[in-house]
């Protein structure tokens, strides 16, 4: 309950009126009261827990020691109130004892105090107590025993008892006022570091690279502290805006992971403001230093275009070059349309795409991984899986001429170049030539049709015969 301290107005002095909860034993409300939890798990090291607990409260005041939430909490977000009576908890303070149990930090929550040292003798097995001072327990324990002082510990350090600030269990402790006892759900939310997610992806090509099926998994990590027993899961994918901590009061937790994975079913998805919310259908536990892998979507018989690119560069055009490299590498990229006549058409979460293509004895082998950023519907996919081995490119400027200008903004220069594409394959391959012109330009002259595919871009599609090569020749006027 409650005790008031009065006013009262004696000689022209003021008492002034106090209001000071009196707190009886704490109350203990362990995992076994959880009733239900939610956790949304966004993209950067973040997740929103929602934790239903039934206690039983006095009424007035009452110190409610929450244990099991996360131990990476951030406890200025922490959000208690009542389900059964809306507005019948007044939160007065709340302390996070993050400080947790362990036989060092018991020692040295005991420097400057009496523990007693047990010793055994060897032969008879009688135990010895000696009243002991913990002096310093940093890099080793310092004891003084009597007028000696021995550092190690010479025997077994018995402690009277486990001090109040130490806790075996991460623990959010909540100095409430109460308005009437009896059971009462309440609920719990915060926000906490130590659960992400990302999206991986895995794809297997079609034997002619025209079609691919696409698997993708949510994986989770869970390196908060404590468990989520059938949790409700959501995932918010999205770039979403943080205010980054100046200081780092604890570092990161050493994650020792066991490995879940999880089939079936897939993820139901929704817009959520400007992002996107993807929700497993049926509750899921999540263990503490564990990661899950939860299927999102699968994909059977999905297109594909095969591209080989040659790549150049701006500087090429700004002076007198010669040759510009031998057996340059040709990239293999492959893309495909998030659409649904594709068997696609969901907003894809940013993750890793590893692709995989059969042999011809049939054995799945890695072909190349990319990372994809967020994908509406009806975006395109576009992976880069390596550089090509039977495809290369020769290149060499063969003219360069100045026109004109002494300044540093009116340049005027005329140059040519010859690109030698090879192919070693058994079938004619497509190489797209991509060349980056700075500055005003024109193609004066070219050997194969180009096309402007920007404002500071030429692009060449040339066609190269199996076993043989093709040779792209042009000439450019840039000024500059």
């Amino acid at each position: 309950m409650l005790k008031w301290v009065l006013s009262v107005l004696l000689g022209g002095t003021v008492v002034f009126v106090s209001l000071v909860p009196v707190f009886g034993k704490e109350i203990i409300s362990t995992l076994n009261d959880q009733q239900e939890v939610a956790v949304t798990i966004y993209n950067e090291n973040l997740a929103l827990v929602r934790d239903q607990r039934q206690v039983d409260l006095p009424k007035g005041g009452a110190a409610l020691a929450l244990r099991e939430v996360s131990a990476r909490i951030r406890p200025e977000t922490a959000l208690l109130r009542s389900l059964t009576r809306p507005g019948g908890l007044t939160i007065l303070e709340q302390n996070f004892d993050f400080d947790l149990l362990t036989p060092h930090k018991l020692l040295e929550k005991y420097v400057g105090k009496e523990v007693q040292l047990v010793r055994t003798h060897p032969e008879t097995g009688e135990d010895r107590y000696e009243t002991a001072r913990v002096l310093a327990a940093n890099d080793g324990v310092v004891l003084k025993i009597g007028d000696r002082i021995e550092t190690g510990v010479p025997g077994r350090l018995v402690f009277p008892d486990v001090p109040e600030n130490l806790r075996d269990r991460p623990t959010l402790v909540v100095s409430l006022d109460n308005e009437k006892a009896g059971q009462q759900t309440i609920e719990l939310s915060y926000l906490t570091g130590g659960l992400g997610w990302q999206a991986d992806y895995v794809a297997e090509l079609n034997p002619d690279d025209t079609a691919l099926d696409l698997s993708g998994w949510v994986t989770l990590t869970n390196q908060s502290g404590t468990s989520y027993r059938n949790a409700l899961l959501q995932l918010v994918a999205g770039d979403v805006n943080r205010v980054r901590d100046e200081i780092h009061l604890r570092g990161d937790v050493v994650m020792a992971a066991s490995m879940a994975r999880e089939a079936a079913p897939q993820m139901r998805e929704e817009g959520l403001f400007e992002y996107h919310l993807y929700t497993l259908q049926r509750p899921t536990t999540i263990r503490d230093n564990q990661t899950k892998q939860v299927s999102l979507l699968n994909a059977a018989g999905v297109s594909v275009n095969k591209e080989f690119r040659l790549q150049g560069n701006p500087y090429y055009y700004r002076g007198r070059q010669g040759d510009l490299g031998q057996k340059l590498k040709v990239g293999v990229f492959v893309e495909f349309d998030n659409r649904k006549k594709e068997h696609l058409g969901m907003p894809l979460p940013k993750g890793t795409v590893r692709v995989y293509k059969q042999d011809k004895a049939g054995r799945p082998q890695f072909v190349g991984e990319d990372r994809i950023d967020h994908t509406p519907e009806n975006e395109t996919v576009r992976l880069k899986l390596g550089d090509a081995f039977d495809v290369t490119a020769d290149r060499k400027q063969t003219d360069f001429r100045k026109l004109g200008g002494d300044g540093r903004y009116n340049y005027r220069f005329e140059s040519a170049y010859e690109i030698n594409l090879k192919n070693a394959k058994d079938e004619e391959v497509m190489v797209t030539v991509v060349e980056p012109v700075p500055g005003d330009w024109q193609i004066l002259s070219d050997s194969h049709k180009h096309s402007k595919a920007s404002a500071d871009t030429a692009l060449w599609k040339i066609a190269v015969p199996a076993k043989g090569e093709t040779t792209l020749t042009y000439r450019v006027e840039v000024k500059y």
